[in-house]
């Protein structure tokens, strides 16, 4: 069965030590720009959004490449292959979670690999926002309440001024 990165955003506290983590693992420091996972802050105190690939069943960014550069891989979800790509950066304005982002150092697209099946920043992630489990259909339907409640409070957020 297939693994997937599950965010649960209601234990994110906004450490960003996701974000460390990946850019000591893909980059050998902490440089948080070369991250492929991102935390937005939230506006309530202590509350953050990791962002990262879905590594979505249709993938926009599959899709969009012209040279055929992404492709999907059991272990690694969608990949990139660099080899190929040309760095035109559609799969990053398609992607509907900002999570394909530009390497200014490296000078080419980076996003979530999943490190290979060993995800770091779930390894790091001391309050359990991030967990790499088996997907199942009750995984998948709690990560959509997540996105639902998440939804509900930016529209509130949004009604109230905030």
């Amino acid at each position: 069965m297939a693994k997937l990165l599950m965010v649960d955003y209601e234990k994110c506290v906004g450490c960003r030590t996701c974000e460390i983590a990946c850019s000591i693992g893909h980059g050998g420091a902490i440089n948080p720009a070369r991250s492929r996972i991102g935390v937005v802050k939230w506006e309530m105190p202590g509350k953050g959004i990791p962002m990262t690939c879905a590594h979505c069943e249709q993938a926009p960014c599959q899709a969009i490449c012209p040279v055929g550069a992404i492709s999907r891989c059991d272990s690694s979800g969608v990949t990139i292959d660099y080899d190929l790509c040309i760095g035109c950066r559609m799969c990053a304005a398609v992607c509907p979670f900002g999570a394909i982002n530009f390497d200014s150092i490296g000078k080419r697209v980076i996003k979530c690999d999943l490190c290979d099946g060993d995800p770091l920043c779930a390894k790091f992630c001391a309050y359990g926002a991030l967990q790499y489990v088996e997907a199942s259909r009750q995984t998948l339907t709690k990560q959509r309440q997540a996105a639902d409640r998440l939804r509900e409070l930016a529209n509130a957020g949004r009604h109230h001024g905030v």
